[in-house]
């Protein structure tokens, strides 16, 4: 979803170039869309917990792979993101 993102100009910052290394490509899915994606890995959970505006449908976009079944979805970004990068 970060490549995505990048390709089509949207502003998301991915400071770690998608290494699964930080929390500023994070992405809050609705609940629909969130219950159809892979389940997270603990290491992305790690990252997560250091994210702003985390919630139960929160995911690492450098971590969500694109597919047709996603096309129209709203995926709501939040207002700040935190690097410790």
């Amino acid at each position: 979803m970060l490549a995505v993102c990048h390709d089509h100009d949207i502003e998301v910052e991915g400071a770690c170039g998608g290494e699964m290394a930080c929390s500023t490509c994070h992405m809050i899915f609705d609940e629909a869309t969130f219950e159809t994606l892979p389940e997270k890995e603990e290491e992305e959970e790690d990252m997560l917990d250091l994210a702003l505006e985390l919630t139960d449908t929160s995911r690492l976009g450098c971590q969500v792979i694109v597919t047709e079944a996603m096309e129209g979805i709203t995926i709501r970004l939040p207002s700040e993101t935190s690097s410790q990068m």
